[in-house]
């Protein structure tokens, strides 16, 4: 359904999978990769939100890499550069926003477990960013600056997740309270990391990964419409 294309970025390029919607303008959201990198099952995330109705690009933070090993994500996870990884996703926010099929000033971000940490990032470093998903989100070196956080929040978490655990996200919601800024934290109390990936049975909950679906799906219609 979508093709491999590029963007400008940190004074280069990078690329990234695009997926476009039926509808002749619509609006539009970057769709960031888990640990593995851009793998198969991202390329369909984006073609999912593609068929919801948005323009969507899920960029390709490792340049190239992927891999099915958990040692081998997690080392290319910490070996990221966050700075970096923020030049590619700010590339990729301008990127649609001129893009032709793209409508409105501003776009979403949605990520998965270290996607979502880069999702709450991005948003904090964009203005251009007006709704922000976070999958159960975190990475030890991603701090981002809440204060500079204008985008609403939908955060979705698990229950029984021993890495974004309920005490993260409880900490991350009186941060969000305390100052002012709108966000809606959902936690699946029997679900666990990584629920929403339906290519790994052991984790995957497809009760919890419906409602978190839908609850994405309406919360960016709702910001983005304009």
């Amino acid at each position: 359904m979508g093709e491999m294309v590029e963007f400008a970025s940190n004074g280069g390029q990078c690329g990234g999978y695009l997926a476009l919607p039926a509808a002749a303008q619509a609006p539009a959201v970057v769709v960031i990769q888990e640990w593995w990198g851009l793998v198969p099952h991202i390329k369909e995330l984006a073609d999912r939100f593609a068929q919801a109705g948005f323009v969507a690009l899920a960029p390709d933070l490792y340049h190239g890499t992927a891999t099915k090993s958990p040692d081998e994500a997690g080392k290319l996870m910490m070996s990221l550069r966050i700075d970096e990884a923020e030049k590619d996703l700010r590339g990729a926010v301008t990127y649609l926003l001129g893009h032709p099929r793209v409508q409105g000033t501003r776009v979403g971000t949605v990520g998965f477990c270290m996607g979502g940490a880069l999702s709450l990032f991005a948003a904090c470093r964009n203005p251009e960013v007006g709704a922000c998903v976070i999958f159960y989100g975190g990475h030890p070196n991603v701090k981002p600056d809440l204060a500079q956080l204008q985008a609403p929040v939908l955060g979705l978490y698990a229950g029984k997740d021993g890495f974004v655990t309920p005490e993260v996200v409880r900490e991350l919601g009186a941060q969000l309270t305390a100052l002012g800024k709108r966000h809606t934290l959902h936690t699946y109390p029997e679900a666990q990391h990584a629920f929403f990936n339906d290519t790994r049975p052991e984790v995957y909950d497809a009760a919890a990964a419906e409602d978190a679906w839908t609850r994405t799906v309406q919360f960016f219609r709702r910001e983005l419409k304009g």
